[in-house]
């Protein structure tokens, strides 16, 4: 099939490939420009039910990728948002479909404007490895919500699952309605140079650069869902318990493969200890062995764990103590560590972490934290933990990141009636919800007149005494 790219031979082929695939389903799209809502809601449905049938084995295909993926964390943090995402979008989408009515200016009436929200065409989304399901799904809803024919370029750092999908989503879906592609770096590369309507792309943001490249070739409209170092903030007055908990889930939720995980942490200079205390507390509550846990998950191959690791031995050789939380890693479990006395030139200050490491700095004052985050590439998240309403609104003021929780990580992301994305290196764009539909969407203005034109009293000749009126009412 077109679709299964991975054992193409070369750069020609694949692009060949992958171009038949999109002329197909753009063929499929001007043959149904406007799919009426009950078409979508039927898409919407066959897709809930098939991952609710096969959650299963979708949990098993992302575990075996990873070499051990919690189950409940993929039930947690992609069946259930991917569902809850689908029923939202199906129940508001006949709203969402309606044409809005705008106001017509009165040197301009009698005339009548409304807006359409009409599909784009064919959609490109580029999935990431560390949420492989909710990534996939979450564009996938918006684009059919909207309309669109979509093409899905997996990660080849999951190939299981990938498989495994492509498969799912056939048994529903026409390969001129939905088609997945898999295969190595090469495909990708190819697969972001075709003349999409519109391309989502998940993932590091030195990879987006080379995307939104690509996509320029044809002035293909992109979002970009980066990432960055999301800080967590803890105010002077939080207790500590509360705070460090809730960043201990975010953190080590998916062991921090999660681009919005608190990257690092600011406390208090007088607290940290403190912190650290409450967080290996919570850490070790959560994961009170490290050995055979099933819900400990693992870094997603050896790669990435090199990575890491090579964090480590970077920042303790220029003076940053580690704190492990567990007495040492198992395989490609790798053991939660906190560093203290980090630099800003080390290795671990200067990349998106994702993994299970967690740099703690100290601050004396507010505005001194502030500044820390502000001198850095705007974030996809910002997290702080203080109960203290004017200091939340002294903290949403003066920073700017993608999203905020307040005494909280992550769950921003799951609330379907809000927009998700980022700012400057941590992305541009949103979707989920009505975003998604937007996004995915061509918002059409339509100005209509009928017989009577007012607007030939001001066609030349000029200098006309009511040309001169209409200029005296309404430039002023």
């Amino acid at each position: 099939m077109l679709a299964d790219l991975a054992f193409a031979q070369d750069a020609t082929s694949i692009q060949a490939s992958l171009e038949a695939l999109l002329a197909r389903q753009r063929s499929a799209f001007f043959a149904d420009p406007n799919p009426r809502a009950e078409q979508r809601r039927a898409w919407l449905k066959a897709l809930r039910r098939l991952l609710v049938d096969e959650q299963e084995a979708i949990i098993a295909a992302i575990s075996q990728d990873f070499g051990n993926r919690s189950a409940d964390e993929t039930r947690m943090a992609e069946i259930m948002p991917s569902v809850l995402g689908i029923h939202y979008a199906s129940k508001h989408l006949k709203h969402w479909m309606k044409p809005s009515k705008r106001a017509v200016g009165l040197p301009f009436q009698p005339a009548a404007t409304r807006v359409l929200y009409q599909p784009l065409g064919v959609v490109g989304v580029i999935v990431p490895w560390n949420y492989p399901l909710f990534l996939a799904i979450g564009p996938l809803v918006g684009a059919l919500a909207a309309g669109n024919r979509v093409m899905i370029k997996m990660s080849e750092s999951t190939p299981v699952f990938s498989q495994l999908l492509k498969e799912l989503l056939a048994r529903v879906f026409p390969e001129d309605l939905v088609a997945v592609v898999t295969g190595e770096v090469d495909v990708g590369v190819a697969f972001s140079k075709l003349p999409f309507d519109h391309l989502l792309f998940t993932g590091a943001t030195s990879v987006g650069k080379h995307v939104m490249r690509a996509a320029a070739e044809h002035l293909t409209p992109v979002t970009l869902e980066l990432g960055g170092k999301s800080p967590a903030l803890i105010s002077a007055e939080v207790p500590m318990q509360h705070a460090a908990e809730r960043i201990a889930w975010g953190k080590t939720l998916n062991a921090g493969q999660t681009c919005i995980a608190p990257d690092y942490v600011l406390v208090p200079e007088g607290r940290r200890d403190e912190f650290v205390e409450q967080y290996r507390i919570a850490v070790q509550r959560f994961f009170p062995a490290l050995r055979d846990n099933p819900d400990y998950t693992a870094i997603i191959n050896g790669r990435q764990q090199q990575r890491l690791e090579g964090y480590l031995r970077d920042a303790e050789a220029q003076g940053a103590r580690v704190v492990p939380l567990f007495p040492e890693s198992q395989g490609r479990r790798l053991a939660h560590s906190l560093l203290l006395d980090t630099r800003d030139d080390m290795k671990v200050m200067q990349e998106e972490i994702f993994g299970p490491l967690l740099p703690v700095l100290t601050y004396r004052e507010l505005s001194e934290a502030l500044d820390y985050i502000n001198q850095r590439p705007r974030p996809l998240a910002l997290y702080y933990f203080g109960y203290d309403r004017a200091a939340q609104e002294e903290v949403l003021e003066n920073t700017r990141s993608g999203g905020v929780c307040l005494n909280d990580t992550l769950l921003h992301v799951a609330q379907d009636d809000a927009p998700f994305g980022g700012v400057g290196a941590s992305g541009m764009g949103h979707y989920h919800g009505h975003e998604g539909f937007k996004t995915f969407s061509t918002a059409r203005t339509v100005f209509s007149k009928q017989r009577f034109n007012a607007a030939r009293l001001i066609y030349p000749p000029y200098g006309k005494l009511l040309q001169k009126l209409v200029y005296r009412l309404f430039i002023r």
